[in-house]
């Protein structure tokens, strides 16, 4: 498995922690920054994910700013990123249960070391449910719009 990572400030501590963790279960992690706790721009972190992802060679990419919320609008800017905010166990099933998101937003100030692995353990071990189909199909009409 192959994951995209980045942060912005808000969330760089977490994503270090979640990294280690990543590792230690044998999966390949490629952090997209930022690489320190001084303030930077999440919009940067949450595109470089996002086009990381969509270019096919990563599994899903996880973008962690302070609330998790402005890096997940910027990823969402990507054309092909389905970037969900997960915030408990639950929205991590139903983002790639019903979603299929292949980038999850978590918030670096607002959610704990072990909550966000056991939100990530969740999404990685849910599959997509098939008949959500028709739903994502229609999202990719919206951005073919633009």
């Amino acid at each position: 498995m192959r994951v995209a990572i980045g942060s912005d400030h808000g969330g760089f501590d977490l994503k270090e922690k979640i990294k280690h963790y990543l590792l230690e279960k044998k999966i390949t992690v490629i952090d997209y920054g930022t690489n320190s706790g001084e303030s930077v721009d999440y919009p940067e972190y949450g595109e470089k994910v996002g086009h990381a992802v969509v270019s096919g060679d990563f599994d899903f990419g996880i973008v962690l700013c302070g609330t998790g919320i402005g890096i997940s609008i910027a990823a969402n800017k990507v054309k092909g990123v389905r970037a969900a905010l997960i915030y408990d166990i639950e929205t991590a099933r139903l983002a790639k249960e019903h979603n299929n998101a292949n980038v999850i937003a978590i918030g670096g100030r607002t959610t704990s070391y072990e909550k966000a692995i056991s939100m990530i353990d969740t999404f990685m071990q849910t599959t997509f449910e098939q008949r959500h189909l028709r739903r994502l199909e229609k999202i990719k009409n919206i951005e073919g719009k633009e």
